[in-house]
């Protein structure tokens, strides 16, 4: 098969790769295995959430909570008043969707570390990218902000497209949908400021 036959097949296959390479690289840290999914407070057997599973809830959470962050400091920096609007609507459907991904972590029996510490991964915004932005104004601010998170909601959408299909959890897999949905939203009105 020739590279320009299987160039849209890694395409394809990109997001599938992406959650294997963390499982794999975090099977040390406490990410991997099959785990019950009952809720703390719940007796009753559970379905089992299995690698892919805790691989995108461990994933997801720091991903929202670093861009979380940055969408707090567009509060004070944004110069357009649209790009502030959207990026409060954004923190708040964050806020909301962290609070689903952190019960669903609490439902798998996961740790509340983030097992992805200092991982410089896609979509991710970085420790360095808060550090620039917190040190930038104006224009600039508002350019770094829409491309980190432009890409964060890229990437968690392709991550979590990936969930929907290969995860065992229908809750995940649930969750993994609705955010699908509201990141093909949130890149529209992204794309329309």
């Amino acid at each position: 098969m020739t590279v320009r036959r299987l160039a849209p097949l890694l395409l394809l296959l990109a997001p599938l790769l992406l959650l294997l390479a963390l499982l794999s690289s975090c099977a040390g840290e406490g990410g991997t295995g099959t785990v019950p999914l009952s809720g703390p407070a719940s007796g009753s057997s559970a379905p089992s959430a299995g690698p892919t599973d805790s691989a995108w809830v461990q994933l997801m959470i720091p991903m929202d909570d670093s861009a979380v962050a940055l969408l707090d400091l567009a509060a004070e920096r944004a110069t357009r008043t649209g790009l502030r609007s959207w990026a409060s609507r954004l923190r708040e459907d964050l806020a909301t969707e962290l609070a689903g991904l952190r019960a669903l972590r609490d439902g798998m029996r996961l740790p509340d570390t983030d097992v992805h510490q200092g991982h410089d991964m896609p979509g991710m915004v970085t420790a360095t990218d808060l550090e620039a932005a917190g040190s930038t104004r104006g224009e600039a601010f508002d350019r770094l902000l829409v491309a980190r998170i432009r890409d964060h909601l890229r990437q968690s959408e392709r991550v979590s497209r990936s969930e929907t299909s290969e995860g065992e959890a229908p809750e995940a897999r649930a969750l993994a949908r609705t955010l699908v949905a509201d990141r093909g939203e949130q890149l529209a009105d992204l794309a329309g400021l």
